[in-house]
């Protein structure tokens, strides 16, 4: 048993040592590519914190609780898709002041899907003495697809650039021989609210202006490599 499994092991790597020879015998061109795009976030990730302590105890969790989801209805807010709890493990969290004084605070993550509905949903819970709100990532929902449409782009760009290298020698290019994929992974915008850029307007609007607020998010940056040999005829 020992001998026939060292049998197959010498077979498998002669095999590699072979298929390797092959290739380096073969005559072949060496490229790469790259091509990148960018894209409008469409999935805002906000977290809003309430907390007595905001309000100097005169106002409870609950009840800012209560008006946050007030608005949040009123803005079109689909709760139980777009809200959530980020700290269940602990319901409230604390905060320890002078006389052993408690004051409790919630943290939620709250899901929108563009730049114009996160600023009125700031504005809005602003209003409300809520305005511990910041901007914690922002995400493209098509991004997988966006990836493969991209190295698409980016083999045929190699292939290109490796006619125009062997065109002056008067040589033609054949099939592929190799190709390998560098998945460049994007980071969403994450930070404060400041990542929302508001022109013309201060950072506290009043609910009656926000309508006429021209934002913009920072745009992320898809970007896909290949490298290709191809086999020269």
């Amino acid at each position: 048993m020992k001998n026939t499994l060292l049998l197959i092991l010498f077979l498998l790597a002669v095999n590699k040592t072979f298929a390797q020879k092959n290739y380096i015998d073969q005559p072949f061109v060496e490229t790469s590519a790259k091509v990148d795009t960018l894209v409008i976030p469409d999935r805002i990730y906000l977290t809003i914190i309430i907390s007595e302590k905001d309000t100097k105890g005169k106002t409870s969790v609950e009840e800012l609780e209560s008006k946050m989801v007030n608005k949040l209805n009123s803005i079109g807010i689909n709760l139980s898709k777009q809200l959530s709890l980020n700290d269940l493990s602990s319901n409230f969290k604390k905060y320890f002041l002078k006389q052993q004084e408690v004051l409790k605070a919630k943290s939620y993550s709250l899901l929108v899907y563009d730049a114009k509905t996160a600023v009125k949903v700031i504005v809005e819970l602003e209003n409300e003495n809520i305005s511990n709100v910041n901007l914690e990532k922002t995400e493209y929902s098509k991004i997988e697809e966006l990836k493969l449409e991209l190295k698409s782009q980016a083999i045929l760009k190699a292939k290109l650039n490796a006619i125009s290298m062997t065109k002056p020698l008067e040589q033609k290019i054949g099939r592929a021989l190799f190709i390998s994929d560098l998945d460049n992974d994007y980071n969403g915008l994450s930070g404060q609210v400041s990542g929302i850029r508001v022109r013309g307007y201060s950072s506290k609007v009043k609910a009656s202006s926000y309508e006429s607020i021209d934002i913009e998010f920072q745009k992320i940056k898809v970007e896909m490599e290949v490298n290709a040999k191809f086999l020269i005829e």
